[in-house]
């Protein structure tokens, strides 16, 4: 099981050693916030796709995405 513990960047050393020391810890390293958003992300996505196969919500197509994308690229931001 992973675990993501947010700690303040002053306590990061402390808490690394602590982690550490834990005989049950296989492994502890610092992640950056450009890889917890992606890691954010990515469940997100999972849990749509959960979701949508449960019939629960309706997932945009390829060509609605492609549309969306096509129309934000191309139109005048105001």
């Amino acid at each position: 099981m992973k675990v993501l513990i947010d700690i303040p960047d002053s306590e990061v050393t402390f808490a690394m050693k602590v982690l550490k020391s834990l005989s049950f810890v296989k492994k502890a390293q610092p992640i950056g916030e450009a890889s917890v958003k992606l890691w954010g992300d990515l469940n997100e996505a999972a849990e749509e796709v959960r979701l949508h196969k449960q019939g629960k919500i309706k997932l945009q197509t390829a060509q609605e995405l492609l549309n969306e994308l096509k129309y934000n690229c191309y139109s005048p931001i105001y």
